[in-house]
């Protein structure tokens, strides 16, 4: 007999243990401000089943049913969506993605395809519609499997049938072509339902029937990850690398990226859009650099203070050797009297680099990274303290050779990327800089230097709209950031400073600083 239902009374404990057991069991991550939102579904959820908190959470923790995660599926995730949605991914996938997953295909024309999170299944007809469009030999095949946890969205999407706003990014040849008119809404035409098979599934949990190894030739996963926890993004990312085929693609949201995920993808950048290739040998060996830019005792770490930008004009280049008391500040003398692991514990040290520049002996500085001892040769944090003080050099062929050599064992170095983009600049080519600041703004969305150095460059190019939206992004990440991130990324400026020369050139480019 069922327990009589009993209101919670909506204090902060049994809420944030729904929220855990929600992260637990679908994957699904909300923050404090929808506490008051979990709280209302859990007490519909306590109504429905007619039964306590404690019971109801016990059973949600150790033994959920299907028909129970399907139900929270429904009360929990956003199905909004439609045909071709960001339509520069689905470019990228007619004019890259499939050409070369036909040519990897070759001799069995086979290829499979996946929707994770398929919504009302706009996402999976918008790629099978893609594939009968750009593939003409019929003797491929071609199947789209799609996704979802949310029972009531597979239901629409099975049927079809949408609303003109659900195709307001199609290309009329392509309305015309494969959906005709009843009533009000669209119907889709049976020959694109066909390649379309529709399952419920849930990403959050490792199902070995839907992650089968090397099966997927492209995989679509878009706006899913950025509501998982950390552990299920990577655990995901992990199901999701393995059941592609080497040299498979992987297309995520426009806010999502891999940086600190994984290391298993080439990043690809094309049709002004950023996706993931699966290397064709996938490297099994990690970074052993902490992910996190302190150490245990709280203070920043000597290989995460060469990530502060460092460009090659005169002014940067002052500005950064006047940041004495950064360094100082970051990089405790040994004089401070705290305690650290002795040396034959922490091998060798960029330490002393640190202060050398602290006492402005830049060429000393370079000299103790060059003569490291040769485990260092492939350690990346030397190389990108070694890319940064070549850069200060002047050396720009040396600091490209040092950059190349850190994206072979960490491709997704934001810092990296930007190192190069300073190097184009310098260099005269401010198309590839820009793009090189790109790709280290996708990597890590909150670095706000890229985004003002093409902002900069954008402006000094002429291209007044495009320097206002980089500036004005620029300008909200610099606000947001605070005291050690500006410290750590800042080049020696102060938060005043740096949203001083923003807000400048925003001006002149007719932004509103």
């Amino acid at each position: 007999m069922s327990l009589p239902a009993v209101p919670i009374d909506f204090q902060r404990a049994p809420v944030e243990r729904f929220r855990a057991a929600i992260v637990q069991r679908i994957g699904l991550q909300f923050d404090d401000v929808k506490l008051a939102f979990l709280g209302e579904v859990l007490q519909r959820r306590l109504d429905r089943n007619a039964c306590s908190a404690a019971f109801y959470l016990r059973k949600l923790e150790d033994e959920a049913s299907r028909d129970e995660l399907a139900a929270l599926a429904q009360e929990l995730t956003v199905c909004e969506t439609y045909f071709f949605r960001h339509n520069d991914q689905f470019r990228a996938f007619a004019e890259v993605a499939l050409p070369e997953r036909m040519r990897a295909r070759d001799n069995g024309r086979n290829l499979r395809l996946l929707s994770a999170g398929c919504a009302t299944g706009e996402e999976p007809y918008s790629l099978a519609i893609v594939a009968l469009e750009t593939i003409a030999d019929p003797s491929w095949k071609v199947q789209v499997r799609a996704i979802d946890l949310n029972p009531l969205a597979l239901q629409k999407a099975a049927r079809g049938r949408y609303s003109p706003w659900a195709l307001r990014e199609t290309p009329r040849e392509l309305r015309e072509r494969w959906f005709r008119a009843e009533g009000r809404d669209l119907v889709l035409e049976e020959t694109v339902r066909n390649f379309v098979q529709f399952d419920e599934g849930n990403l959050a949990s490792d199902n070995p029937f839907l992650w089968q190894p090397e099966s997927y030739d492209t995989i679509f996963c878009r706006n899913v990850l950025m509501y998982f926890s950390p552990e299920q993004i990577r655990a995901a990312i992990a199901r999701i690398a393995d059941s592609l085929a080497p040299g498979g693609y992987l297309f995520l949201g426009h806010a999502e990226t891999l940086r600190g995920i994984s290391d298993e993808f080439h990043i690809c950048h094309t049709h002004d859009t950023f996706y993931y290739q699966r290397k064709d040998h996938v490297r099994h060996a990690r970074r052993q650099a902490a992910p996190h830019p302190t150490t245990s005792n709280g203070s920043a770490s000597a290989a995460s203070i060469v990530l502060a930008p460092v460009a090659l004009t005169t002014a940067w280049v002052d500005a950064i050797r006047q940041a004495s008391e950064r360094v100082t500040a970051l990089v405790p003398s040994p004089s401070a009297g705290g305690h650290s692991a002795p040396p034959a514990e922490r091998g060798w040290e960029l330490a002393p680099v640190f202060d050398l520049l602290r006492h402005e002996r830049f060429d000393e500085a370079l000299d103790h990274v060059q003569n490291g001892p040769p485990q260092t040769d492939n350690d990346a944090d030397v190389l990108l303290v070694k890319a940064v003080l070549l850069a200060q050099g002047g050396q720009l062929a040396a600091t490209r050779e040092a950059c190349r050599r850190l994206l072979l064992i960490d491709e997704l170095n934001a810092g990296a990327h930007y190192v190069l983009a300073l190097c184009h600049e310098h260099a005269g080519d401010h198309a590839r800089a820009i793009e090189q600041d790109r790709l280290a703004a996708h990597l890590d969305p909150a670095f706000a230097m890229p985004r003002l150095h093409c902002g900069l460059l954008a402006r000094r190019s002429g291209d007044r709209e495009g320097a206002r939206r980089e500036l004005a992004q620029a300008l909200l990440l610099l606000k947001r950031e605070d005291v050690s991130r500006l410290l750590l990324f800042g080049g020696g400026f102060s938060r005043d400073a740096l949203i001083a020369l923003c807000q400048s050139a925003l001006a002149d480019c007719g932004g509103r600083p």
